[in-house]
């Protein structure tokens, strides 16, 4: 079974280099049927992006299932230009439309983070201005902003980086997003999730579930089902300095105000506020009369369920003891629909 097929539309630059991609209708695991269809559009095998004109639109169309087939005949009346992309095999992008395509897998929630392939996206992700008309080529950016200006108009520039953001592609159901500048193309927000103005999300990165975030989700970063992240709180990402540890945190967990983790949280933890945990902090692990019975790396803690991570209130080091406290996010609040 092939990995992934879809019908896009995008902006290319004057030299016809794809700057960005949007596929409505993504297809993860398509069936034979799309990808035998995908050969009247010159698709051979292997993983490639086609661009298409109006004619092979037309002619892809007669092939394809009804809701593809409908798709390929809005695409054929575009003024923008527009692309087949077929992946047979989850192996590196080798070009802009496929990070595109694989990116918003993730964000449609077909894909989990970590579940598909994004090494090298980077060098195939243009540095584009992100404007009110569009996605830009910065070498042509200062020609749009005059070009602009003598038509009476403003030519935005709202951020200049490699990832647009999330919802100018994808809004997924259920979810409420205070600042959607804050949560990259490439995010994964499971049903429920709350990300108030302060809460960021990374690409290839996200939540599983019903979720409070008011922190950070760096690089690599999943956070479980009902897990709160405190405000201006931080995860170490994949991206930042955690090597080849996957940072997560586990169901129920709560992350406090201004703490932060760079080891693997489990299931009901809780990391005091202003308490940044590193997989090389040495804790002292209590035991129920609240005694020192060993002092051990953060590291030999990951994953590790029911765990409370505080500071002594008289000494100033970091201990471990069990949590009798489960974390239970309110419902009401997080009914996103």
């Amino acid at each position: 079974m092939a990995l992934a097929f879809a019908l896009g539309v995008g902006t290319q630059n004057a030299k016809n280099e794809w700057l960005e991609v949007f596929y409505q209708k993504p297809v993860y695991q398509p069936e034979a049927q799309l990808i035998d269809a995908a050969k009247a559009a010159g698709y051979t095998s292997g993983n490639q992006a086609i661009e298409l004109d109006s004619a092979k639109l037309a002619t892809l169309a007669e092939s394809l299932p009804a809701d593809q087939a409908s798709l390929a005949k809005t695409l054929s009346t575009s003024k923008r230009p527009t692309v087949l992309v077929v992946l047979e095999s989850d192996e590196q992008a080798s070009s802009t439309p496929e990070v595109y395509l694989k990116l918003q897998l993730i964000s449609h929630r077909l894909v989990k983070p970590h579940g598909i392939n994004l090494a090298g996206i980077f060098g195939l992700l243009p540095n584009v201005a992100w404007t009110n008309k569009g996605a830009i080529d910065l070498a042509e950016l200062a020609d749009a902003q005059l070009e602009a200006r003598l038509n009476g108009e403003l030519l935005e520039v709202i951020s200049v980086d490699k990832f647009p953001k999330m919802t100018d592609y994808v809004v997924p159901s259920g979810v409420r997003i205070a600042d959607t500048s804050r949560v990259r193309l490439g995010a994964y927000v499971g049903e429920g999730t709350t990300i108030m103005h302060e809460g960021f999300i990374n690409f290839n990165a996200g939540t599983a579930g019903t979720s409070m975030i008011e922190g950070r989700i760096s690089a690599g970063v999943f956070v479980g089902e009902g897990s709160d992240l405190g405000g201006g709180c931080s995860t170490m990402g994949t991206l930042s300095g955690g090597g080849n540890i996957i940072i997560s945190v586990g169901e129920n967990s709560l992350i406090g105000a201004n703490a932060g983790i760079g080891i693997p949280l489990g299931d009901r933890c809780t990391v005091e506020s202003g308490l940044y945990i590193t997989a090389g902090t040495k804790v002292q692990v209590l035991d129920d009369q609240k005694q020192v019975v060993e002092v051990v790396k953060a590291r030999e803690l990951a994953g590790k369920p029911d765990l409370l991570f505080r500071r002594d209130s008289i000494g100033g080091a970091v201990q471990c003891v069990t949590n009798k406290t489960a974390i239970e996010l309110n419902h009401e609040l997080h009914a996103n629909n």
